[in-house]
């Protein structure tokens, strides 16, 4: 997974209560349930811990489904760092995005925005850190499991079948744009400029 150092700084320093550190990817984890809490809240109005449980499984297609011990800690924690507020609706705890929070999403996806385009991919070096010889080799496995989540998508795409043949149609016009690129590649012979030096 690819995470942009950027956004994670912006969301420790606006939603510097939102978790209790926890190592590696555990953190990214447990702030990704705060931070679609607050994607959901956005989208469907007040939300509660099961429903926050139960969208997250969707999304991920039974993959992850956090627990208790996470959902209901992250919704506390947007609440005192004044992201989301909480109130009782039919013996239910409800929470709702507060205008901080949106205004936090709408800098998150500015800065993922520029992210996308026109700054580095720190995939090789995660290749790397993760112990992997061939980062080539690493980058094709990426690519193919990004295809079957892709796969996957089309075939349970919510709503009419024309959108998953419009996401399908998409998706063969990127690969067949890449195909061209890569059949039209110049690879340059490095091994000539090895015994050279400057």
């Amino acid at each position: 997974m690819t995470i942009d150092i950027d956004i994670l700084k912006y969301i420790d320093t606006y939603v510097d209560a939102m978790h209790a550190p926890a190592p590696g990817a555990g953190r990214f984890r447990y702030r990704l349930v705060g931070l679609y809490a607050l994607t959901l809240m956005e989208r469907e109005g007040p939300i509660y811990g099961y429903r926050l449980s139960e969208a997250i499984a969707e999304r991920t297609q039974g993959a992850w489904r956090p627990g208790p011990g996470s959902v209901y800690p992250s919704l506390k924690k947007l609440v005192a760092a004044g992201l989301a507020s909480a109130k009782f609706e039919q013996r239910r705890r409800t929470y709702a995005i507060t205008p901080e929070g949106t205004r936090v999403l709408r800098t998150i996806r500015d800065r993922g925005e520029r992210f996308l385009h026109g700054r580095w991919d720190g995939t090789v070096l995660w290749a790397e850190i993760l112990g992997e010889r061939d980062a080539g080799e690493y980058l094709l496995r990426r690519l193919r499991h990004v295809w079957e989540s892709l796969e996957q998508m089309i075939e349970s795409l919510p709503g009419s079948a024309e959108e998953s043949r419009r996401l399908r149609d998409r998706v063969s016009a990127e690969l067949t744009q890449a195909l061209d690129h890569l059949s039209h590649m110049d690879i340059p012979d490095r091994s000539s400029r090895r015994g050279k030096t400057a």
